[in-house]
């Protein structure tokens, strides 16, 4: 029988992650994170190699599936801002994205 503790741990770690995936989705999709600094990147995955040292002294649980999952996100989304952080606008990929005279309905 599992603890309400661990199903929280669970139900948390499902909800967070799943809260989570939309925005890798996105970047990845269109290669824009300009709303992304490279500050932030670079202290979030500090910030997730310092608290390894924690979450890995602790038993296996949810804990190290969410903390493995934040690590790998933070390390992508690092990895992609400074790959396509400074592509030039005309170069990224225009998903969905209608020109002006499409919009419009101008030829």
């Amino acid at each position: 029988m599992t603890s309400m503790p661990m199903l929280a741990g669970i139900a948390s770690t499902v909800i967070f992650a799943s809260s989570t995936l939309p925005m890798l989705l996105k970047a990845h999709r269109t290669r824009d994170l300009g709303s992304y600094s490279l500050g932030h990147m670079l202290l979030a995955n500090l910030g997730n190699l310092i608290h390894s040292l924690y979450v890995f002294s602790l038993p296996a649980g949810p804990i190290w599936a969410l903390h493995g999952f934040y690590t790998v996100s933070t390390a992508l989304m690092l990895v992609w801002f400074v790959r396509y952080a400074n592509l030039p606008i005309a170069s990224r990929p225009q998903m969905g994205v209608l020109s002006d005279a499409a919009a419009t309905g101008d030829p």
